[in-house]
């Protein structure tokens, strides 16, 4: 139902830009090859979305692939189309364009060129964006209470979404980058691996995380994908060297607390207040839940600092807006109460490999206790 629901979604804005380009920019004599190209290149994506993804076979998987690059670039098509067609409208009123000019051969030809460089540019943009692994920085205050410690620098990052296709040499800059920043403790925030069964190159990403030097280990919770790639089962976790919390909560170097939730896709998962339990508020905890979705019921307990990922914030713009609609803080920081709430736009993505809207970023919180 989602990819039918996407597919709708796809369809109907493309519909409008179709006959909009037919009649702005396309001379009669051509409408027939018009026709044709365009319906041949806006089918690749529900085709092969709907009947081809499943496929492993080299034409399946390269018009897969190419889909993922067309569903962004007919976005922003129909956006362009749509800031052409207000700008023929505004046209009406200021007389900006003459109308034999408007309906010159020159100007259409530009106009035309114009809306289709920059869909072409904004997906190249994007594709930039999201192989670019970018830091961002935090520095936060948190009660000392009875830890010896003076500070606590934590990297986080979530949204891998590594599956068998996942390039080793994107991981390997990953790895290259949180050990550059020498982190204390990296936390993973679901949704790191949602690819089914053994390979070579699984085996190798695994080698990889693994290799990610911090003073206190790994620690991660599991997203939705992992349920449904059927990846909760905690192995490719356990071979990477990642400690799951799993609705449980532990003391690390009598220094402070780490607690993680179960996502929101499992039914039966704990409250907040079921997973911190009886613990005493006598050290600085620290949780990890994959969705940010109960910011005020967490900030009302002894949690000093949470990290979330899952928003992607969007992923594609303009889509971070409704995302913003959608989560009291979608990405980025806030403090709520006595709590520091983090959420992460993600590492990688699911879906078309084009980011626009966030970044893929490694989130670096300094924290000092007093």
């Amino acid at each position: 139902m989602f990819h039918f629901y996407i597919t709708l979604a796809y369809i109907l804005p493309n519909i409008y830009v179709f006959f909009r380009i037919k009649t702005l920019f396309v001379s009669k004599k051509y409408h027939r090859l018009y026709i044709a190209i365009y319906l041949l290149l806006a089918l690749i994506f529900p085709v092969s979305q709907n009947f081809l993804r499943h496929n492993t076979d080299f034409i399946s998987q390269f018009f897969t692939t190419v889909s993922g690059y067309l569903l962004p670039f007919f976005l922003y098509l129909f956006l362009s189309v749509l800031v052409f067609d207000l700008f023929l409208l505004t046209n009406l009123i200021f007389k900006i364009v003459s109308v034999e000019h408007r309906k010159s051969f020159s100007f259409r030809r530009a106009a035309f060129s114009s809306l289709l460089l920059i869909s072409a540019a904004t997906v190249i943009g994007g594709v930039i964006n999201l192989n670019t692994i970018r830091v961002s920085k935090y520095n936060i205050v948190v009660p000392k209470k009875n830890t010896t410690m003076e500070n606590l620098r934590v990297a986080f990052v979530a949204d891998f979404h590594i599956q068998q296709k996942t390039r080793l040499r994107f991981v390997r800059q990953f790895v290259r980058k949180v050990n550059a920043l020498q982190p204390d403790l990296i936390l993973y925030g679901g949704d790191i691996v949602e690819g089914r069964g053994e390979s070579a190159t699984s085996v190798e990403i695994e080698s990889a995380l693994k290799s990610i030097q911090t003073k206190y280990g790994a620690f991660g919770v599991l997203g939705n994908h992992e349920f449904y790639a059927d990846q909760n089962d905690g192995r490719f976790f356990e071979q990477a060297g990642i400690i799951l919390l799993n609705d449980s909560i532990v003391r690390i170097n009598d220094s402070f607390y780490l607690a993680g939730r179960y996502d929101e896709h499992f039914r039966n998962r704990k409250t907040v207040h079921e997973v911190l339990g009886n613990n005493p508020a006598d050290l600085p905890l620290i949780l990890l839940d994959h969705r940010p979705t109960q910011l005020q019921e967490v900030s009302q307990t002894m949690v000093d600092a949470q990290f979330s990922g899952h928003t992607h914030n969007g992923q594609l713009f303009p889509l971070n807006y409704i995302i913003r609609q959608m989560y009291e803080l979608s990405w980025g920081y806030r403090k709520t109460g006595d709590t520091h709430f983090f959420v992460t736009s993600g590492l990688r993505l699911w879906g078309p490999p084009v980011k626009t809207a966030g970044k893929s970023e490694i989130m670096l919180v300094d924290f000092t206790f007093e």
